[in-house]
């Protein structure tokens, strides 16, 4: 009786095991899923509000437009017709609110049953007129052209260099400049912390004392469980102001100081898992490297740093992976400027940081909210390269050892 009931509580055991990692692995499949369901959905859609229409004369043989050039147009970076292809003539802009510029109340009627036919009169009676308005005002007598969008494509959203999801009358959705940004603070913040943490490595694990050690290595640990947003306020009172300060600059809030906050924040992971790596080399190596007459730093740095160069390089990938996926503590001190970087010393934001800041505010299912998921699948794919890239550096470390 006792042997059944000790088979039954392993076989229960197994299979609740077995539940529970055929849950979470179904969750994160179904996560993946979902993530990359909406964000790819964004190349089906128009850089254009859902519902609304832009419109031209339909004598203006304008061939081909895109959304940065409406952009331009309504911008007056591009004023005549004639820089578009078409034939020369003057842009006119028009937008719903300018109506009673042309026509009276009367005309357009209380309850707006007049405006279809005065928006068709308007865009007729103006050549060069380009107008943006809901399209439910376009009837079946309308005498304009509207013009047909060509929908978001990979090249525009990759190589385009403004970030302007909410941007009427088509949106500009280049992540370029929210790339570039995080690829600057993040291999700036590990520029910061591998010598820094790799000096910190060293010493924990050959110099200081079995002391000294038990203390450093949990207040080391304890900087992993302080909350990001206190870090950027440290960042804010302490970092911004100094490299304000010492380099003469208008605004603190850099791409260098989210690199630095990073770099600190990145340190813990560098720091034990450099030293868990040294602390591994065998013993007899570092005594027979002594016994022929090397000094003790002779022997770190030509038998222990190489031995367990495969684990310090996975400290420093894991080291990106967290400046890469950090949120707050960026968007409190990089200036949160979705610009093209040409200088660490510029305002800048990342992808977490845009996601963070902007999900709240867009509409569920629209434009700007698929393009925020479209990024979380680009932050996917990064952060997927980094943790294969650990795998295989420990991989290839324990085929070495072998």
């Amino acid at each position: 009786m006792k042997q059944f009931f000790k088979r039954f509580t392993e076989k229960l055991t197994e299979g609740l095991l077995l539940l529970s990692s055929t849950v979470t692995s179904l969750t994160v499949v179904l996560i993946v899923f979902f993530l990359f369901k909406e964000g790819i959905s964004l190349f089906n859609e128009k850089p254009i509000e859902t519902g609304y229409a832009v419109v031209i004369n339909k004598n203006n043989n304008v061939r081909k437009i895109s959304s940065l050039e409406i952009k331009d147009i309504y911008d007056q970076k591009i004023t005549d017709w004639s820089e578009l292809g078409a034939k020369k003539d003057s842009i006119i802009l028009f937008r719903l609110e300018e109506i009673s510029n042309y026509y009276t109340d009367e005309q357009i009627g209380e309850n707006f049953e007049g405006l279809p036919n005065c928006l068709s009169r308007l865009v007729d009676s103006i050549p060069g007129v380009i107008a943006f308005f809901p399209e439910k005002y376009i009837d079946k007598n309308f005498k304009g052209k509207k013009l047909e969008l060509e929908k978001v494509s990979f090249k525009e959203f990759f190589g385009g260099e403004e970030w302007f999801p909410t941007a009427q009358p088509t949106a500009q959705l280049g992540v370029k400049p929210l790339i570039m940004g995080t690829l600057w603070v993040s291999f700036g913040a590990i520029l910061f912390a591998l010598p820094i943490g790799l000096a910190a490595s060293v010493y924990m694990s050959e110099i200081a004392g079995d002391r000294v050690r038990r203390i450093m290595k949990p207040l080391i640990e304890l900087l992993a469980g302080i909350p990001s947003v206190v870090y950027g306020f440290f960042g804010l009172v302490v970092v911004v102001p100094l490299i304000q300060k010492i380099f003469n600059l208008p605004v603190g809030e850099t791409g260098l100081a989210g690199s630095i906050i990073l770099g600190i924040m990145a340190l813990p992971t560098i720091i034990t898992i450099s030293e868990d790596a040294m602390r591994n080399t065998p013993r007899a190596m570092k005594e027979a490297s002594l016994a022929l007459g090397a000094s003790k730093w002779q022997t770190i740095y030509k038998i222990v740093i190489p031995y367990s160069i495969s684990g310090i390089s996975a400290a420093a990938i894991l080291g990106i992976g967290r400046a890469i996926g950090e949120t707050m503590a960026v968007l409190m001190v990089t200036g949160n400027a979705a610009v093209m970087p040409h200088s660490i010393l510029e305002p800048m934001r990342t992808i977490p940081a845009t996601i963070a800041a902007e999900l709240g505010e867009a509409p569920d299912g629209g434009l700007h909210y698929k393009a925020l998921f479209a990024l979380g699948c680009i932050l996917f794919i990064i952060t997927l390269v980094i943790n294969l890239s650990v795998e295989y550096v420990s991989t290839r470390n324990k085929h070495q050892k072998h």
